[in-house]
């Protein structure tokens, strides 16, 4: 069975997520997401749990992808759940630079484990979870952004967060 990883701390996860998890899961028989806590993020909207649910309630369509909550290193999940490669979309040539560099940074710490960089689709290449997380705290409409099957629940953490904050 091949199997490949897609990875980030999707914060929250987006259309531009989805459009290659999607694409991954077309070439691969099993599609693990990794979702990263991201220590090194600053920013963050949501708890590593809130976003573990998220992205389980865009994949659940998707019959060979799951998700996984993982603080650990990239190399070290794919050894665990048996990857022969991780799949990461790029927006653009900063992006490639910075894959390219994980991906020898894998390489080196499990030989064998190919990284494949999937250039993002048009229709979401200017799509980051920064400028979705300004979308929300904005209360901009989020269909154009986010998978559907998330928008109920960020609408209501968002009426939470107004109320804990009384406005």
């Amino acid at each position: 069975m091949k199997t490949a990883i897609c990875s980030g701390s999707f914060d929250p996860i987006t259309l531009g997520h989805l459009d290659i998890i999607r694409r991954a899961a077309a070439c691969f028989d099993q599609v693990w997401v990794c979702v990263s806590p991201n220590a090194e993020k600053r920013n963050q909207m949501f708890s590593p749990e809130r976003k573990l649910q998220m992205v389980r309630l865009a994949v659940e369509p998707i019959p060979n992808v799951e998700a996984e909550l993982w603080p650990g290193l990239l190399a070290d999940f794919a050894a665990a759940h048996g990857a022969q490669a991780i799949v990461r979309g790029v927006r653009g040539v900063s992006d490639f630079d910075g894959e390219y560099q994980m991906a020898q940074i894998n390489r080196g710490l499990r030989p064998g484990l190919e990284s494949l960089l999937l250039p993002a689709s048009p229709e979401y290449q200017h799509f980051s979870s920064s400028m979705a997380r300004e979308m929300i705290r904005y209360r901009q409409p989020l269909e154009k952004y986010l998978p559907p099957a998330i928008i109920p629940l960020v609408e209501e953490l968002r009426k939470r967060e107004e109320e804990h904050h009384g406005q």
